[in-house]
């Protein structure tokens, strides 16, 4: 009821109401978009490749199914989530972005229109890769049965230009809507395909292809991954800071007590994205080569999420998948928490944590600190992207990456009702003075 009462104060004030409905009339036109199919394509030859294909569950999960359907918005936004984290690890390796970073309103437009342009390029490289590898038999032919150029580059354009149009719908967002446009883009994805998945299960248990302890165990499953993401996603450590008093002519400054909040889960979904697109790499590259090669044969065995209860690669597999999640959780809480420079611009502004010596030995404190809390982030996530490949170990029912979509459905939603309650609170701030 909490939620439902937050929206509604928010409605009622025209600003906000404004916002949500920007926001609203955005994402009918992401949805209305992923149904307009793209030109040129043969649809019986597409649904042949999608058939059984576990490898592109993935992409089709963050595109809201327009990558099964090939429509204009089949890559999705992912280049543009994958141009947004080189542009961060890049910060931190060339000084001449790491000094655009803190140059702070100027800097940062600087650094969003190279990632934007970054965009495009991987956008355009991907949709090269998908229309001259993976579907390449879907693209119409001439009379004579050869490859039609023309088409190809008509597909290639489209599917380019429907990211960078995705790009801008989440840039307009983030400008007069509410919420984070990226991460609502891919929400709106998920959501609309939940619909189907549930009608799908349904089906299968009608057919009695699915148990009813299958569908149970799934609502269990859904259940502890949405009160468990709440639980981790508010969670935090507030480490105390005190600042000394300080005199400046006749002002007094400092003497305030406040704190430095640390999230459990400070890198969010990020970690689980990295994981299942460097171990899918391997799996997509068999796609263009021979089926009955060693590294084909190799790569399915060893590196494949699907197989049944006994197969050793399907344990393998979930092994690769902690270790690189557990590592990418700390790689990025890494990058995005910078241990050295919190303390040093505590230092600077006379601030220091009670008991410990500024300097070098809060920088150790703050680093002990981040390692225990991103310890049980990393688990966390872990468990809830293997949770799901163990599930279908042992039922018929298809959730392998059911984990990772809650998690962003949750997360996403925090984020945005934060984001309407602290619209409301200036709200009120403003007609207070």
């Amino acid at each position: 009821m909490g939620i439902f009462d937050t929206l509604g104060k928010a409605w009622k004030i025209p600003d906000i109401r404004r916002k949500m409905i920007f926001t609203l009339l955005m994402i009918i036109v992401f949805r209305l978009g992923s149904n307009i199919p793209v030109p040129g394509i043969n649809r019986d030859v597409l649904a042949e490749a999608f058939n059984g294909q576990g490898l592109f569950e993935i992409f089709n999960l963050f595109s809201g199914g327009s990558f099964q359907n090939f429509t204009i918005f089949a890559l999705s936004i992912t280049p543009y989530i994958t141009a947004s984290i080189i542009m961060n690890l890049l910060t931190i390796a060339i000084p001449y972005l790491e000094n655009l970073s803190k140059e702070g309103t100027e800097g940062k437009k600087k650094i969003a229109q190279i990632t934007r342009y970054l965009t495009v390029v991987l956008a355009f490289l991907q949709a090269i890769g998908m229309t001259l590898g993976l579907f390449r038999q879907a693209v119409l032919k001439n009379p004579d049965g050869s490859t039609n150029i023309f088409t190809m580059i008509v597909v290639i354009v489209v599917l380019t230009a429907g990211t960078a149009f995705l790009m801008w719908l989440g840039e307009q967002i983030n400008e007069y809507g509410v919420g984070n446009g990226i991460s609502l883009i891919i929400f709106a994805g998920i959501i609309c395909g939940a619909p189907g998945a549930i009608y799908k299960a349904l089906l299968a248990y009608q057919s009695h292809q699915v148990s009813i302890i299958s569908l149970i165990l799934f609502a269990l499953f859904a259940l502890v991954v949405i009160v468990g993401t709440i639980l981790v996603q508010q969670g935090q450590r507030r480490i105390p800071v005190q600042y000394a008093k300080r005199v400046v002519g006749r002002k007094m400054y400092g003497g305030q007590n406040t704190h430095i909040p640390i999230k459990v889960n400070q890198a969010g979904v990020i970690p689980i994205i990295f994981a299942l697109s460097l171990l899918q790499f391997p799996l997509t590259i068999t796609y263009f080569m021979n089926q009955n090669s060693g590294f084909s044969q190799f790569v399915t065995k060893w590196l494949s999420p699907t197989g049944s209860a006994g197969d050793p690669g399907v344990w393998v597999y979930m092994a690769f998948n902690v270790v690189l999640i557990m590592f990418f959780t700390y790689f990025y809480t890494a990058v995005t928490f910078n241990v050295v420079e919190v303390s040093d611009n505590m230092r600077a502004n006379g601030g220091f944590i009670p008991g410990i010596r500024p300097g070098r030995t809060t920088t150790e404190y703050l680093n002990k600190v981040m390692t225990r809390i991103t310890f049980v982030g990393a688990i966390f996530l872990a468990v809830i992207a293997t949770m799901p490949t163990l599930i279908q170990q042992f039922t018929q029912l298809q959730i392998r990456f059911g984990g990772t979509a809650l998690l962003i459905v949750v997360g996403v939603a925090l984020d945005t009702m934060k984001q309407i309650e602290s619209q409301m609170v200036m709200r009120n701030y403003k007609g207070f003075l």
